[in-house]
């Protein structure tokens, strides 16, 4: 059985939910990840890299001067070929952009699944088709996945096999950090105390709350690690105690966590953060980082109910809360109870649960096609 997965992330783009279920998926599948494409100036066509995780990373090709003629059937196209030139004949089709449907909704595999992970039509650029084009996929779909417990609850009426899946992490990766001493590089120079955050930084970044607190606390060091998408970095605050590092490695991530000694989680409160359950809360919480966060919903609950995490609403908030952090002598009882939130979140235990579920769905629809005389595709 193979595994097509449709995806508006990148396989090497930032290390997440994608790309932690499918290293998992690709030791049972053989899994073709299909990406958006890529405008060049040769004919339509499709690349292949396999990824050291053994999977095939498919990046199409369109030609430049035809971008705007027919590029869904020129996408399905591709598809086709690459179907039959890689002799794909039994396999799942696996979502996590609605989009691609649009030139793929032509194929008839073995099972369906929508991978929810986010409200992308609250994202900025969200095409203004996708949300019809979700609710298609959703009638199309055998099973949907949701990205966090929110998304569940907004989505859960619209379809009947669907399952909330959280973010989860590898523990052993980030509790690496609580053991680390040696600084990176770009990092050493940085006063303490600092205040770290690794992630995307778009849209869904408060800039007025972080220039706020930066310049009420001067002697806080702020450290921003990722790319800056959909947003002019231009307008990123500047502050002399702002840093920003760039993107790193998954690998290296641990290495600058160490050095933190509070991570943050600073989203603005918006349309593009209503269901989303940021990855990196347990990711920084296995690290053995404190956390402060604005009230997104799904880190408000559970790890603002437990009090895992600080919750603040303003920058007043914000200061109060990182002040009694940086003056807590002793966080032993907190890390304790870290560690036992935390006991069974990992991303073996999800892709476990997900795949059990595809296999029930599977085996279900194929006794179906089999008492209604037709054959298992």
């Amino acid at each position: 059985m193979n595994i097509i997965c449709f995806s508006h992330l990148r396989w090497n783009f930032v290390y997440q939910r994608p790309q932690h279920l499918f290293t998992r998926f690709a030791k049972h599948y053989t899994v073709y990840f299909f990406e958006e494409p890529v405008l060049h100036d040769s004919d339509d066509n499709y690349s292949i890299a396999i990824a050291k995780e053994n999977i095939f990373v498919v990046t199409p090709y369109l030609n430049r001067a035809d971008s705007n003629v027919n590029p869904v059937a020129r996408q399905a196209a591709l598809l086709n070929k690459l179907i039959g030139e890689q002799q794909i004949e039994k396999y799942i089709c696996w979502y996590y952009s609605p989009m691609a449907l649009l030139f793929s909704n032509h194929l008839h595999p073995s099972l369906t699944v929508y991978d929810c992970m986010d409200e992308l039509s609250a994202f900025k650029f969200a095409p203004p088709e996708l949300k019809e084009t979700e609710r298609q996929l959703f009638d199309k779909a055998d099973i949907v996945f949701t990205g966090g417990y929110s998304l569940y609850h907004a989505k859960k009426d619209l379809h009947k096999n669907i399952y909330p899946f959280p973010s989860s992490i590898e523990k052993e990766h980030f509790a690496k950090a609580r053991h680390i001493n040696e600084e990176p590089p770009d990092q050493k120079p940085i006063p303490y105390p600092r205040l770290g955050f690794f992630g995307v930084i778009d849209e869904r970044f408060d800039i007025d709350l972080i220039k706020e607190v930066a310049a009420k606390r001067p002697d806080w060091n702020f450290v921003f690690i990722g790319p800056v998408i959909k947003i002019d970095a231009a307008f990123l605050p500047r502050e002399k105690n702002i840093f920003y590092l760039e993107s790193k490695s998954y690998t290296e991530l641990p290495n600058y966590i160490s050095g933190w000694d509070i991570a943050m989680i600073p989203f603005a409160i918006n349309e593009s953060t209503r269901f989303i359950s940021p990855t990196k809360t347990p990711e920084y919480l296995a690290a053995g980082r404190p956390v402060i966060s604005t009230p997104i919903a799904d880190v408000a609950d559970p790890y603002g109910e437990k009090k895992l995490v600080s919750i603040v609403h303003s920058a007043e908030e914000f200061i109060a809360a990182a002040d009694t952090i940086l003056n807590e002598k002793n966080k032993s009882q907190w890390l304790k109870n870290v560690d036992t939130f935390l006991l069974e979140n990992s991303w073996e235990n999800t892709f476990y649960k997900m795949h059990s579920i595809i296999k029930k769905t599977l085996a279900a629809k194929n006794n179906l096609i089999n008492e209604k005389g037709g054959m298992y595709v």
